[in-house]
């Protein structure tokens, strides 16, 4: 049996979407599972659209979501001189020939097939036209396309498709200019580098059974192909780029976690019985193509939020708090002075569901605010904490050991002299301290914002706190 060779081939004339981060999933597993070869080919022949931006966003998605590559990339772009030999082995073997058709020729083609009721297909006019009656000198180059028989695809996924021949037209291998299409180019990769196994979003299964016509005039065994069908949206249309996002590494901005994407996507349209977590290694394991469903797979982006904050909670604030820099830098956030990232990403793993919801309730932690949030400061910030606030400030000034611990004790100390139940006292300093309700323990909250910061907002509550006091009681405040 040959070894396993699978190709994941992006065109760079747009961004990386998660429809094509599946196909290179399921080929990247694939090859994993056989102990295959896994190959990246840039498609990149479509000089006006293709874009150095689009290649770019392909390599650097690849790297981020931990898609390794064994071979590549390689760019279609540097091999014009093997597609000109290959169009010229099927010139010389007479699969293929030129073709001197003008605009107006191919267009009342068109016109009289439709009158006939027949699918518009270039006719073969060419095939034996003499010299002699060449229109102009800039001809295109066509495949032969056999006239009888039929094209059988044992598809992996779709199961067997057949195509007859008869409806195949000779299709254009080299434009006028002398470069070639789509289905030489990816012929020609395909032979040259051995692949075993094309796995391919189902709008390329048209494009199967002429591929696998060129091959075999080449004399080369077609490889096994695998086409999955595309994702749709919620309701069961093609996706949109504001749905899949535009750019595979906009799920990276919006602070998901690439191994929580590829089980996001792994689950979308393949499955092992009702599993719904799987690590890289139990993805390599189980994964069979044959297993992929024929129907489309809809998003659900709630599934994805929940695999992610899953794996939020996995990780450690060694692998959490670089990335926890990232998405504050990006707010214009530094993390000089304020905890250790990796310390507060710990914290803050268990009450979030991506990184960037992470860094915006981390924002206190590094940055002073001037005002509280005003219905957490009218509802907590009130005269009855007035005397236990002093006395917190008094405590935390002098204490010697800042941990959660002693900090802790204070609270409770403090909280029985002036005869206040636990929740009464935390959930106004967690006020004073954050500037609004929410936040982890008021402990650990208190000695990661560290002393100095904790008694400059604990100072700004008391200051708040006695200046509506006087207004409430109709004083004046100077």
């Amino acid at each position: 049996m040959k070894p396993i060779r699978t190709r994941f081939a992006p065109s760079p004339t747009g961004y990386l979407h998660i429809g094509g981060v599946r196909t290179a999933l399921f080929s990247w597993l694939y090859a994993r599972h056989h102990q295959g070869t896994f190959i990246l080919r840039i498609e990149d022949t479509d000089r006006e659209r293709s874009t150095q931006e689009a290649v770019d966003i392909i390599i650097n998605g690849m790297k981020w979501i931990g898609l390794d590559i064994d071979e590549g990339p390689y760019y279609q772009s540097q091999r014009g001189e093997r597609y000109r030999s290959v169009i010229q082995q099927l010139l010389d073997s007479g699969n293929a020939y030129y073709c001197y058709c003008s605009k107006d020729e191919l267009e009342q083609m068109r016109a009289q097939a439709m009158a006939r009721g027949d699918k518009p297909k270039y006719d073969g006019r060419c095939r034996n036209r003499s010299e002699s009656a060449v229109l102009h000198d800039h001809p295109v180059i066509r495949f032969r396309n056999p006239d009888a028989g039929e094209v059988l695809i044992q598809d992996l996924i779709q199961g067997n498709v057949s195509y007859q021949n008869s409806e195949l037209d000779d299709l254009i291998i080299s434009r006028s200019d002398g470069s070639p299409t789509y289905n030489l180019t990816v012929v020609a990769d395909d032979m040259d580098m051995e692949i075993t196994h094309v796995i391919r979003g189902d709008d390329h299964l048209n494009n199967t059974p002429r591929q696998i016509n060129i091959f075999r005039a080449l004399r080369i065994q077609p490889p096994d192909y695998a086409h999955i069908p595309l994702i749709l949206d919620q309701h069961g249309k093609k996706l949109s780029k504001r749905q899949g996002a535009a750019s595979v590494l906009d799920y990276q901005e919006q602070g998901i976690l690439p191994e929580a994407l590829l089980n996001y996507l792994v689950r979308l349209g393949w499955s092992h019985g009702d599993q719904e977590i799987f690590s890289i290694e139990e993805m390599v394991k189980l994964f069979d193509i044959r297993d992929v469903n024929k129907a489309a797979a809809a998003i659900n982006p709630d599934k994805l939020l929940w695999l992610n904050q899953h794996y939020l909670k996995q990780s450690s604030g060694t692998i959490l708090g670089p990335l926890l820099t990232r998405h504050l830098e990006q707010k214009g956030i530094s993390t000089s002075e304020g905890p250790a990232p990796e310390a507060l990403s710990e914290v803050q793993k268990e009450r979030v569901k991506t990184l960037e919801e992470m860094a915006e309730q981390s924002r206190y932690f590094y940055q002073d605010f001037s005002e509280f949030d005003s219905d957490a400061a009218s509802k907590h910030l009130k005269f009855q904490v007035l005397e236990p606030f002093k006395a917190l400030y008094t405590a935390f000034e002098t204490l010697e050991n800042w941990s959660n611990h002693e900090i802790h004790s204070q609270i409770e100390q403090i909280a029985a002299r002036f005869e206040m139940k636990l929740g009464k006292i935390a959930q106004p300093l967690r006020v004073a301290v954050t500037g609004n309700a929410v936040s982890p323990s008021i402990d650990v909250t208190i000695a990661l914002i560290g002393r100095k910061r904790v008694l400059i907002r604990l100072n700004m509550a008391i200051n708040y706190i006695q200046s509506r006091s006087e207004l409430d009681s109709g004083g004046v405040v100077t």
